[in-house]
């Protein structure tokens, strides 16, 4: 890396850091202003309040990487233009490109950075918030954050489960029956039990009170025991898989969305239309950093002081229509309008073409139309 790479890189990283804790603060102060109520009514440990803002903090600076490395770069950029550092760089015979590797380098690793918060940490961000805040105003009352009546169907073992009352976040059943059928179809034995919990490390199903029916090839009770502690081993079922039928797409990282994918793969192409858009935006989303380099690049390089204002406001302008694109089409994704992959990586790759032409038109020094103006 040369001088000049590392002199635009300082001028860069510095209004960047600004507005990425800017960003954070100013999110950190409207946020205890709606939730610290919740805290200070429950009388809730100051332990859990530090904890509930460092669990959600990925989800917000991901948030304000790409918009914070945009404004960042626009200020730097066109700092350097009022001074004529950016002029005379290229007539030291630097071309536009050259002249932003190391920014496309930059952009390059916070995108790195983003898909590693967008992989896990930032999805359960959402879940943790609204697990601890429903957790604070029903005081723990695990009874009634449960699911009730829940029915899962395992195909592959051909197994149904039906749960008359469930709670993810301690993984405990109540109230279980268990339908298993043989190869035909045909009923073959049924389990009954009070409690259901499963052990992690033997990969077991404990039952607890309850009792066993089999069945006969007619489907009449062939014989019924009762017990009072049972151990199934050969379960292929976790009580994650049971209960992601129920889970919101927006708070799963992408291994538990493939796992969703692949248990769940006979539900209707709509019902899992949500969940393959999320997968594909979490891989796209992230690329939200290197889009903004192509935008503010070309629109933060001008050669004269009255361009100034209208390239500020094209590029956030077109920043802000790629969020919009975004969301709208995130929106048609899960309603199964369009496909997965296109509701994901549409707006990027079609803003990012954008933004790659305006460069184009900056190496060859045609000046870049403000289609806002």
């Amino acid at each position: 890396m040369q001088l000049l790479d590392r002199y635009l890189l300082i001028r860069v990283l510095q209004p960047f850091l600004y507005c990425v804790v800017g960003f954070v603060s100013i999110w950190l102060v409207f946020d205890l202003s709606e939730n610290a109520p919740a805290f200070i009514e429950n009388k809730a440990p100051l332990s859990l309040l530090v904890e509930f803002y460092l669990l959600r903090a990925p989800e917000i600076i991901l948030m304000s990487l790409p918009i914070g490395f945009l404004l960042a770069l626009l200020y730097a950029l066109t700092q350097m233009s009022r001074r004529n550092e950016i002029i005379s760089m290229l007539c030291a015979g630097r071309s536009v490109v050259r002249l932003l590797m190391p920014i496309f380098l930059f952009g390059l690793v916070l995108t790195g950075i983003s898909t590693a918060l967008n992989y896990s940490l930032a999805p359960h961000a959402g879940a943790v918030k609204k697990e601890i805040l429903t957790d604070l105003r029903k005081k723990g009352d695990v009874n009634r954050k449960a699911i009730r009546g829940h029915l899962y169907r395992n195909r592959e073992d051909r197994r149904f489960w039906f749960i008359s009352r469930l709670n993810p976040s301690i993984e405990r059943f109540a109230w279980v029956q268990i339908i298993q059928e043989d190869a035909e179809g045909d009923l073959q034995r049924n389990y009954y039990a009070e409690e259901a919990n499963y052990d992690h490390d033997s990969k077991t199903w404990l039952l607890s009170n309850g009792k066993v029916v089999d069945f006969n090839e007619k489907g009449d009770i062939k014989e019924q025991q009762w017990f009072q502690k049972l151990q199934l081993r050969n379960f292929s079922e976790t009580p994650w898989r049971i209960s992601s039928s129920v889970l919101e797409a927006n708070f799963l990282s992408v291994p538990e969305l493939r796992d969703y994918l692949k248990y769940n793969s006979h539900f209707t192409a709509a019902r899992l239309a949500p969940y393959r858009t999320q997968l594909d935006y979490r891989w796209a989303l992230p690329w939200g950093c290197f889009v903004a380099v192509l935008i503010a690049g070309p629109l933060g390089i001008v050669y004269s002081r009255r361009g100034i204002m209208g390239s500020i406001t094209m590029a956030i302008g077109l920043f802000f229509l790629l969020i919009l694109g975004s969301s709208l089409f995130l929106a048609l994704g899960k309603g199964d309008r369009i496909g997965a992959i296109l509701a994901a990586w549409g707006p990027v790759v079609f803003f990012g073409g954008v933004g790659a032409f305006m460069i184009w038109m900056r190496t060859t020094n045609r000046e870049v139309p403000n289609i806002l103006s």
